[in-house]
C-alpha cells in the first residue's frame, strides 16, 4: 500500500480484481470502503478478464503488482476516486508504464496528481524500476496536467500521443508532488 497526504494507494489481488469487476458495491462492501455506485465500463472489463487477470496468473507474489489495478481511495470518504496501474514488469533498463484514471465525479480535484506522485515514491524505492513513463493524447490537458506537476518530461510524439518519461536519477533529491 501507498500513502498521501489525502489517499490510500492498494494494489488489487486475483480475488480483489475479479470482485472489483463486478461493480455493484460488492467490492466496496468486502473491504469496508464507502459504496457509490461504481459502474466498470465494458471496454475495461473485457481488457482486464482477457489480459490482465490472465497475466496475475502467471505473476510471481512480488510482479503482480505490475499487472493489476491500483485503487486510489480519498481517506476521509473511504470512496474510491481513481484507478492506475503498470504496463507490465520492468524493462531490462527498468522501465515500467503507467496508465491511470479518475472516476468522473472526482476529476480535478487533484487526486490523480497526488496518487501519481505517490506511485512515483513507491517505484523509487524498488532496486527493479529506475524509471516511470507514460503515454497520453496531445488533447488530454488533464491528463498531461498530472504528468507536468509530478515532473515527467516529454521525450517523443507518435502521431497524436504525446510519451512522457520520469527518470529517478535526474530527481534524486526531490520529492514527488
Amino acid at each position: 500500500m501507498v500513502e498521501t497526504s489525502r489517499l490510500l494507494i492498494s494494489p488489487l489481488n486475483r480475488e480483489q480484481l475479479s470482485l472489483y469487476l463486478q461493480a455493484n458495491d460488492l467490492f466496496e462492501k468486502s473491504m469496508g470502503l464507502a459504496c457509490n455506485n461504481r459502474i466498470v465500463v465494458p471496454a475495461v472489463q473485457d481488457m482486464v478478464t482477457k489480459f490482465t487477470i490472465p497475466r496475475m496468473a502467471h505473476a510471481t507474489a512480488d510482479n503482480y503488482l505490475f499487472y493489476t489495478f491500483w485503487i486510489v481511495v480519498e481517506k476521509s470518504s473511504r470512496l474510491i476516486v481513481a484507478e492506475l496501474g503498470f504496463k507490465g514488469v520492468p524493462t531490462g533498463n527498468g522501465e515500467i508504464e503507467i496508465g491511470y484514471g479518475t472516476m468522473p465525479a472526482h476529476q480535478g480535484k487533484g487526486f490523480m496528481t497526488e496518487a501519481v506522485g505517490g506511485m512515483l515514491g513507491w517505484g523509487r524505492n524498488r532496486p527493479d524500476v529506475t524509471c516511470i513513463v507514460a503515454e497520453t493524447d496531445e488533447t488530454n490537458a488533464a491528463s498531461i496536467r498530472v504528468l507536468l506537476k509530478n515532473h515527467f518530461i516529454q521525450y517523443t510524439r507518435k502521431g497524436n500521443m504525446l510519451w512522457w518519461k520520469y527518470k529517478f536519477e535526474d530527481y534524486s533529491g526531490l520529492i514527488p508532488t
